[in-house]
């Protein structure tokens, strides 16, 4: 009897794309009752990107596979399967992830869209890990890509949630290796009794119709967020969660090289800092440039870290999000 192979998952390609269209907080304010101060003391934002054209996230998301196929090595028909994480689809069906297997021409494989809001990519990672492993897959494209910017209140009535999102997309390639790196864990959790702290409520299937001129007129299409709420959650879950995939290895956080946080608020990045007692040097942020790019935003700050030459091989990275369901998760990789 033959023995059996053992298989680690690791990423062997990252890529991003981002609309040109770039929207400061001084344009923000000609919308609405708000100023560049005012939201950069409350999130950290200085600007964000949106479509200047009409595109959903499986067409956003074509350069940033484009970059991460080149960095990988690997051609379009290598690809086994499509984890499509957004929050954000084109369509109410069929899923994007169907839809970028069209536009791009991969073979005809799987794909699977996942709605995890801001833990998309870590839920995904967790997926393709587990494919690898067992020998299912050799090569899974995982995408997180948001157009939010069309669903956006720019009036006050939105204002505290319409100035934090905007438009992205990343893209990282998990390919199968018997070297000893790779990702090492994934932890994941929900609590959805927090389901409307952070929810979009319509349209919904539960209401016939799904949509109407009243409920359009109540603004019930536009997400809604109780603020607070989400960071005294989001300030305890992301401690807990990066601690889980530490003391999973037998790490602690001094050994962390990356700390990679979906990113939220720059308020929420710097209490998780403060938890972990981390140098600022080992966390890695940009949502001053693009705000929250929701399951976008960790393979966004992946691949622009990577490119800096911010990861370099053997190095312990750490990713961790929080978001709409409430969910969370971490994933920690050997570089």
């Amino acid at each position: 009897m033959s023995k059996k192979m053992n298989f680690n998952a690791y990423i062997s390609g990252t890529g991003f794309n981002i609309p040109e269209r770039v929207v400061t907080n001084d344009e923000l304010s000609n919308y609405m009752d708000t100023s560049h101060d005012w939201i950069v003391e409350r999130t950290g934002i200085e600007e964000r990107r949106y479509i200047d054209s009409e595109i959903g996230p499986s067409e956003l998301s074509i350069p940033a596979v484009q970059m991460a196929l080149k960095n990988a090595n690997l051609q379009v028909q290598d690809i086994d399967f499509i984890i499509f994480a957004t929050s954000t689809p084109d369509y109410y069906a069929p899923g994007s992830g169907c839809l970028l297997q069209n536009k791009m021409g991969f073979n005809n494989i799987g794909a699977l869209d996942i709605r995890v809001q801001c833990s998309g990519f870590i839920y995904g990672l967790s997926i393709a890990e587990q494919y690898i492993k067992n020998g299912t897959y050799e090569n899974i494209l995982l995408v997180g890509s948001e157009v939010q910017s069309t669903a956006m209140d720019l009036t006050n009535r939105g204002r505290d949630v319409s100035v934090i999102f905007g438009d992205g997309a990343g893209a990282a390639i998990i390919s199968k290796t018997t070297k000893d790196k790779g990702i090492l864990s994934s932890h994941l959790h929900s609590e959805g009794k927090y389901a409307k702290e952070l929810w979009l409520e319509t349209p919904s299937s539960k209401k016939n119709p799904r949509v109407s001129s009243d409920m359009l007129k109540e603004g019930s299409q536009f997400l809604k967020m109780n603020g607070r709420e989400v960071f005294k959650n989001a300030v305890k879950r992301f401690p807990e969660v990066i601690e889980e995939c530490l003391n999973a290895n037998d790490f602690n956080v001094n050994d962390i090289d990356l700390l990679i946080p979906h990113q939220a608020n720059i308020r929420i990045i710097q209490m998780i800092q403060k938890k972990l007692n981390l140098e600022t040097k080992k966390v890695y942020s940009n949502i001053q440039k693009y705000g929250n790019t929701t399951a976008a935003s960790i393979p966004i700050a992946l691949a622009e870290a990577y490119n800096d030459n911010l990861i370099k091989d053997n190095d312990l990275v750490v990713l961790a999000a929080f978001g709409s369901g409430f969910t969370w998760g971490s994933t920690i990789i050997k570089w």
